[in-house]
């Protein structure tokens, strides 16, 4: 399988063009070249490049509330590439269990804990915690990118579909709506809102056509509110029925229409609350362009190619070619640094174990990739994972297989020290 492309520097830390791995392969063997570091997957020269001759990429993200896509492009090829899964979510959910909690112990007899929610002044432009995260992941990978790699601009999609042109599409201008690519916008709104499957039979990877929810024969409107998505089988047999009359047998499906037409999109509207915050950090690293989700799409379409965020990442913006030199994109998760709790707590708020404040243990922490190589004992053999620390020296590790417990930290040698993601291809 088609791999990312390895990035190279030289003894001074001077990012140099990326290589093929058989490349790669083939500067280690030769000992030319060391392993810098495992993620990205970056070599060290052993020696100093005067005046490079370097081609300048182009780094591409498509940003979206779960995953951002991103794709490093030399030209019309797409040499690199990888998906960043955030925590948004999760931060959400820590939050509202640490205020409901805080809440409880308010009407406890307990010490009162002041509420402080009317004494704190937010900065213009101020994002919720599980927003601004996604914002500053990004950002964290844009300039780690630029260490390893010759960059000189990104390339990011600014908005899905723009609502105000889907209420009027002539807000600028009837080219717009008459061009290429008319209707991308209201299509690309209706897949995101209905799960991109048909909403009478559930079916998936069928070609899916808008339907009026309230047929327009008897009043409907074009309103998105009043659109939806269905198969050619559903569209035909529904005909100019009402909603009510076609889903008489089905009241859970029905109900469940009716619900999801007036529900706002969570997903569209943390991306659309952080975009512009993203749009100025990227600009303060380097120059930054924007396109559209229409026409992301419109471009995938047009190439043939399949619905993942790196590729939709690589197809952002004006393209007159592109072809995917990799196929096999870096996953990376975000997992955060762990948590300032001092005592654990279940699930109503009462502490039930002690944490230490201590995090290092015998050079290593918890998060850290490791490699150990057991050569007595019951637990010979050679192990690569994660380790989880311990204060008495005894590790655990999580690798591909499983959990291997009580390795001696005498046994283990770090490969990649915790940095808040986790990896996998």
């Amino acid at each position: 399988m088609q791999t990312n492309y390895v990035f190279l520097v030289d003894t001074n830390k001077q990012p140099l063009n990326p290589i093929h791995p058989a490349r790669a392969r083939e500067l280690l063997n030769k000992n030319k070249a060391a392993i810098y570091r495992q993620f990205p997957f970056t070599l060290v020269l052993h020696k100093a490049i005067d005046n490079p001759l370097v081609r300048l990429l182009t780094l591409k993200l498509d940003p979206g509330s779960k995953t951002t896509g991103i794709a490093l492009l030399d030209g019309e090829n797409v040499i690199w590439a990888a998906e960043l899964q955030h925590r948004g979510w999760s931060i959400k959910d820590a939050l509202n269990s640490r205020r409901s909690l805080r809440s409880s112990r308010r009407s406890r007899k307990t010490r009162y804990r002041m509420a402080r929610f009317d004494n704190r002044k937010r900065p213009e432009g101020w994002l919720p915690p599980s927003l601004m995260h996604r914002v500053l992941t990004v950002e964290t990978w844009v300039k780690r990118l630029c260490r390893y790699a010759p960059i000189a601009q990104t390339v990011m999609e600014l908005v899905k579909f723009d609502t105000q042109k889907m209420q009027n599409p002539e807000i600028d201008g009837i080219e717009y709506q008459q061009g290429q690519l008319a209707g991308y916008e209201v299509r690309q709104y209706l897949l995101e809102k209905w799960g991109r499957k048909c909403v009478y039979c559930d079916k998936e990877g069928v070609p899916l056509q808008i339907e009026h929810i309230h047929p327009k024969s008897k009043g409907g409107s074009n309103r998105v509110s009043n659109l939806a998505l269905s198969c050619k089988r559903c569209n035909l047999k529904k005909g100019t029925q009402l909603v009510d009359e076609f889903l008489k047998k089905d009241a859970k499906r029905l109900e469940k229409i009716k619900q999801q037409a007036k529900k706002p999109l969570k997903d569209a509207a943390a991306v659309n609350a952080t975009r512009w915050t993203l749009f100025h950090t990227l600009k303060g690293i380097l120059p930054t362009t924007t396109g559209t989700g229409a026409q992301t799409k419109y471009n995938r379409t047009l190439f043939q190619l399949e619905k993942q965020h790196w590729i939709d990442a690589a197809c952002i913006g004006d393209i007159k070619a592109i072809k995917l030199l990799t196929l096999q994109p870096l996953l990376i998760k975000a997992n955060g640094w762990g948590t300032r709790q001092m005592a654990g707590t279940n699930k109503y708020g009462f502490p039930i174990r002690h944490r230490t404040r201590q995090s290092l243990h015998f050079g290593f922490q918890t998060g850290d990739i490791v490699k150990a190589v057991v050569l007595s004992g019951k637990k010979v053999g050679q192990y690569v994972g994660r380790v989880l620390c311990r204060a008495k020296g005894s590790f655990d590790i999580v690798t591909k297989t499983g959990r291997v417990g009580d390795i001696n930290h005498r046994f283990c040698k770090p490969i990649h020290k915790k940095d808040g993601y986790s990896y996998a291809f």
